[in-house]
């Protein structure tokens, strides 16, 4: 039984909790927010479980085991060291941390201590990433060319990070998992018109091998969308997050080059085949995601969202705040 001590209770805690108390071989020892309505809410729905203001006694509790960060993104690193000088596994809600010295700082702490880092990449554990990876591993989409993506919505507005460091890392935490490749170069524009915060950006990742991905958020968005397009060199797919069934749409579509003269006479040929949905496992990617961490614990594996992982994203978006703060300029890896 792994013991968990849960510090933040606000927006994502009480799913944290939820899915916790779900799995056989976990148990929610302690949880802790400085918000007195939080924690009235959480002892409202546990009453079996210790609720405190103090997160220095679930960091510090020898009968704890793990504790999950979540909380501001500027309160991770205090947070999570605290936590590993005390022995303790850490799930870390993203992204990672503030800067990339911290992150790394972090990653030294856990292999001294022979501890696990999860940074909580929810989206890599839904039915739809899983069935992409497959799609991407098996060769049914063939060569990758581009990822493109749009997330978009009005709101939830953040004081403390701007939106690409809010809404980005799920889909740079998706293009590291899917290309698994360093990026060469970063480039991202934006600006900023409500709260001193950058609510609408635009980011390319360029990566070896011809590979691009481009990343849409905003705050400012009358709708909320949720779409991305895959395209390889075989077939292409569309991914709506928002569609109850048929999430994922494939399509066997294409262009091929063919040149019988030289570079000066190429032929351009259409494939227009047919379209597919593939079947989606349906389960909830947060309590996949945490058993997985569960297992990873218990048999002292280190997880693919491990510290590393978080990491790597930490690094782009740092990349992206230069290129950001710079007007586009491309930042080089």
């Amino acid at each position: 039984m792994i013991r968990f001590g849960v510090i933040g209770y606000g927006y994502w805690g009480p799913n944290i909790v939820r899915n916790l108390r779900g799995l056989d071989s976990t148990k929610v020892v302690a949880i802790s927010d400085k918000n007195s309505g939080a924690l009235r809410r959480a002892a409202q729905a546990y009453p079996d479980v210790q609720v405190t203001a103090d997160c220095s006694e679930i960091l510090s509790s020898p009968d704890i085991d793990a504790v999950a960060v979540i909380t501001p993104v500027w309160t991770h690193y205090e947070l999570a060291k605290r936590a590993l000088l005390n022995g303790k596994h850490v799930f870390v809600e993203k992204p990672f941390t503030s800067t990339s010295t911290q992150a790394e700082e972090l990653i030294e702490l856990a292999e001294k201590n022979k501890l696990q880092i999860m940074v909580d990449h929810t989206f890599l554990f839904t039915g739809a990433v899983r069935k992409i990876q497959e799609l991407v591993d098996d060769g049914t989409l063939g060569k990758l060319y581009y990822y493109d993506s749009t997330r978009v919505n009005l709101g939830l507005f953040q004081h403390d990070i701007n939106v690409l460091w809010d809404l980005a890392p799920h889909d740079l935490a998706i293009v590291d998992h899917l290309i698994g490749d360093r990026p060469d170069a970063v480039i991202a524009t934006g600006e900023q018109h409500l709260n001193g915060l950058t609510d609408v950006a635009y980011m390319t990742i360029y990566y070896p091998d011809n590979v691009i991905a481009h990343i849409n958020v905003n705050w400012l968005s009358p709708v909320k969308v949720r779409t991305t397009l895959i395209g390889g060199e075989k077939k292409m797919l569309v991914w709506n997050d928002l569609e109850a069934d048929e999430k994922i749409k494939v399509y066997d579509r294409g262009v091929q080059m063919n040149s019988k003269q030289g570079v000066y006479d190429l032929l351009v040929s259409y494939r227009t085949g047919d379209m597919w949905a593939p079947k989606i496992e349906a389960t909830e990617a947060l309590k996949a995601e945490l058993g997985y961490f569960v297992d990873c614990i218990k048999k002292n594996e280190r997880p693919h969202n491990d510290g590393l992982a978080g990491l790597r994203i930490v690094r782009m978006l740092e990349a992206a705040e230069e290129s950001l703060n710079r007007k586009g300029e491309a930042v080089y890896a």
